[in-house]
């Protein structure tokens, strides 16, 4: 591919950086992206008698003596706690809860709008990992399922392992989990369009955090030999003898010990020299990866560099560099590989099931339904996997998490696949059409564009 000329570039660049000059205008506008609206019909003031006192004493009682109940008489069914410490926030590390909000506050808003779920932003000011485990215990009886966001490593870990053992509702890690299975949906299609096979690839991994951890550990579950992959972190090459790690990063360790079959010692140059795949989830910022590192990799090779919010290097310097495909967390470039494909859809088939965990099966039932979506519609280098505009990709990936949460016995109720899709369709459209319908009639107003 030719390198663009300057002014290309500088094009390329302004355009990257529109988005946070835009957020900058439109959130103090809007003070906040989500609020509390009713859902239940007030044809006057009479009906504060059925859903307050003192009618709503009997539902109570109800489920008082009925836990399960609580399913039928509230939102709970329908609700996620979006939970953060703001340790480790998209790229900008340890800035603290206040400064975790708005990052919250779209994740909750992507919940509705794209899968029809309640969330509700809580960033808790403390870094203690027991506390956090206490504090969400606690929050069980008000919510369906809980999302973790934003924890740094190696808590985030004990955190997550914790509290899906202790709770009775879904609980994950959308940096490990969600992630996983959107890179997950892209990587197949990406192999597809290069006809190479998933056990045969050699993949190296630039980042050894919580989102190429689960990665790895999705990518192995779903096909990938674990000796063809190459993980590095900020000291190197992942290998049997890094015993650094054994007892800080035991997760870490685990992988020493099952990648990397030839035991590769080296840097990231070396790791990338003759790989097949780049999965970079590390340190933002061009440069972060160079060109010269993707030109010594395989001929057209697949790159993938998501890390938020500027990608490792930028996706055109990595085409000129001879990538075949280039994908990146951001929504303004082609292929992005983000976790907001994953996680609403993800939520809204474990919620209509009822399930009591988010399995690693569920996650890879949910990849390939991303995955198979996008290739009925056509894929190509800059199409691998669907984009947020494809709203009924959702209701797709709902029904496949839904079947698998059944298919595992992790679900409480039994829809066929037919209920299931009805079910999420129609509570996915009824959050795009609401929002519509609030614009429509000035609701929610709209700024003057400049």
């Amino acid at each position: 591919m030719k390198a663009p000329s300057k002014t290309e570039i500088e094009k390329l660049l302004k355009h990257a950086q529109q988005p946070a000059a835009d957020a900058m205008k439109l959130h103090p506008f809007y003070k906040g992206k989500i609020e509390i609206q009713p859902k239940c019909c007030i044809r006057d003031y009479n009906d504060f008698a059925i859903w307050y006192t003192p009618g709503v004493a009997a539902p109570c009682k109800d489920i008082q003596a009925n836990p399960e109940k609580v399913f039928e008489h509230t939102n709970k069914w329908n609700t996620v706690a979006v939970v953060s410490d703001g340790t480790r926030v998209l790229g900008l590390g340890d800035i603290g809860p206040a400064a975790a909000m708005p990052v919250m506050e779209g994740k909750a808003l992507i919940f509705k709008y794209l899968g029809g779920v309640d969330a509700f932003p809580i960033c808790l000011d403390t870094k203690d990992p027991l506390e956090i485990i206490k504090t969400v215990k606690y929050l069980e009886p008000s919510f369906g399922g809980i999302n973790l966001e934003d924890l740094a490593q190696p808590k985030c870990f004990q955190i997550l392992d914790t509290l899906r053992k202790e709770m009775n509702i879904p609980v994950w890690h959308d940096d490990q989990q969600g992630t996983a299975a959107v890179t997950l949906a892209g990587l197949i299609n990406a192999l597809k369009l290069q006809r190479k096979i998933m056990s045969d690839v050699r993949i190296t991994m630039v980042g050894a955090g919580a989102a190429n951890i689960a990665i790895a550990r999705i990518i192995i579950k779903a096909g990938v030999t674990p000796g063809n992959v190459i993980m590095v972190d900020t000291r190197g090459t992942l290998h049997k003898d890094r015993t650094d790690l054994k007892d800080k990063f035991p997760e870490k360790w685990e992988f020493c010990q099952t990648t990397n079959r030839g035991n590769l010692k080296g840097d990231v140059a070396e790791a990338l020299t003759d790989a097949e795949v780049l999965l970079a989830l590390s340190k933002p910022g061009q440069d972060t990866i160079k060109k010269k590192w993707i030109i010594q990799m395989a001929k057209d090779p697949i790159v993938f560099v998501c890390a938020n919010p500027v990608p490792e290097i930028w996706p055109w310097e990595a085409k000129a560099a001879g990538a075949a495909i280039v994908a990146t967390g951001r929504s303004d470039f082609p292929n992005q590989v983000n976790n907001s494909l994953g996680f609403p859809a993800i939520f809204r088939g474990a919620l209509d099931v009822r399930a009591s965990t988010i399995t690693d099966g569920m996650c890879i039932a949910a990849a390939k339904s991303l995955a198979a979506y996008a290739e009925k519609k056509g894929i190509s280098d800059d199409y691998l996997i669907p984009t947020m505009e494809d709203w009924q990709v959702y209701s797709e990936e709902a029904v496949a998490v839904g079947m698998q949460a059944i298919k595992e016995g992790v679900a409480k109720l039994k829809l066929t696949e037919q209920e299931l899709r009805l079910r999420s369709t129609a509570i996915i459209k009824k959050a795009y059409n609401t929002t519509r319908l609030l614009m429509k009639e000035k609701v929610i107003g709209r700024p003057t564009r400049t």
